[in-house]
């Protein structure tokens, strides 16, 4: 019996930093802000760090680091980049027993140009795991009591619906984040699914695509989630912290000052399996069933996983150990309040 299976992508990660690559702002883009350098320059580069990423791969170091029966399950080529995830995973005793490999479309890859500020830019390949086949996973599906199901590419919103409905009636609790192409779909039709769903872990931005309510309308916002959701919705907002509701209780809850801004990739992805990590934790001999104590233990790990993963360079360096989690000064307190 596993305590989480992840699903998802798994990608091969190059991160280029240089000094060069300038933060402007622009009308222009969609964020308002650009990341530039000089067109016909040749721009050196100090290093090229190369790891392994994607949602499903990052979630799972951090439930294998809190001591819990992991096993991942993702798309690769067969090729050198797919051995790589395998291996990294493997280091962190994690399952791959459900991971699929293609013979024809490679594993996927992602460039990422990171700004002195910590802010990059992402180049992605999707690869194989546009292909993921959710179908075929469920034929030997192992007994798990947590599936947590991060962004899939290609037939994502399909495979969201089969994979929730699986675990629905088998009695499979879910966390889950959305990908843009779910997001898409709208809060109305997504809901039969989103019934479904034990946690779900966006950010604001996504939040109020999803609603369709103002970005700056957060009451209105969670209004609308809890009704679509039946559990709890985790809601980010970068530096301003993070919103949590079941309908019953909310919270909110600040963040942890960081000692540098490295690199922001895979902060959300942190933030939402050390949350998921701390309730099982507090509630492995209740059943999931949670109190607010509950709640705040798991918001200030999944806090303190976040923050250690942005002082790094990827998205798996940073994550912490339950032990290096329970021992740091810098993480027992943080601000958390009910609204």
């Amino acid at each position: 019996m596993y305590d989480v299976i992840t699903i998802g992508t798994a990608t091969r990660d190059a991160f280029v930093k240089s000094p060069a690559f300038k933060v402007i702002k622009s009308p222009e883009f969609i964020t308002g802000e650009a990341e530039c350098f000089s067109l016909g320059s040749k721009i050196k580069v100090p290093e090229i760090i190369f790891t392994t990423g994607g949602g499903a791969t990052n979630v799972a170091v951090t439930f294998a680091r809190q001591g819990l029966k992991t096993a991942c399950a993702v798309r690769i080529g067969d090729d050198l980049s797919g051995r790589a995830v395998i291996e990294d995973l493997k280091k962190e005793k994690i399952a791959a027993g459900f991971i699929q490999k293609d013979a024809k479309k490679p594993t996927a890859y992602s460039i990422l140009l990171l700004a002195p500020s910590g802010e990059r830019t992402v180049l992605v390949y999707r690869g194989a795991s546009e292909d993921f086949d959710a179908k075929k996973l469920f034929k030997n599906f192992l007994k798990t009591k947590w599936v947590y199901l991060a962004p899939l590419g290609g037939a994502a919103a399909e495979n969201f619906k089969i994979i929730a409905d699986f675990c629905f009636k088998n009695k499979i609790k879910v966390a889950a984040n959305l990908s843009a192409a779910q997001i898409k779909i709208g809060i109305k039709k997504l809901t039969p699914v989103l019934n479904k769903i034990d946690i779900l872990v966006l950010n604001q931005e996504e939040a109020s695509y999803l609603t369709g309510i103002p970005y700056k309308n957060e009451n209105k916002i969670f209004e609308a989630l809890d009704k679509a959701v039946k559990g709890i919705v985790v809601m980010t907002k970068g530096p301003k912290g993070v919103s949590i509701s079941d309908g019953k209780i909310k919270m909110k809850a600040g963040i942890f000052k960081e000692k540098k801004s490295a690199d922001r990739t895979g902060a959300g992805d942190a933030f939402g399996s050390g949350f998921l990590s701390g309730l099982i934790q507090k509630t492995a001999k209740k059943g999931f069933k949670y109190g607010a104590e509950d709640l705040k233990y798991a918001l200030r790990l999944g806090a303190a996983n976040a923050t250690s993963v942005i002082e790094r360079i990827g998205a798996k360096e940073g994550i912490l150990t339950k032990k290096e989690f329970l021992s740091a000064k810098r993480f027992k307190k943080l601000l958390i309040f009910k609204f």
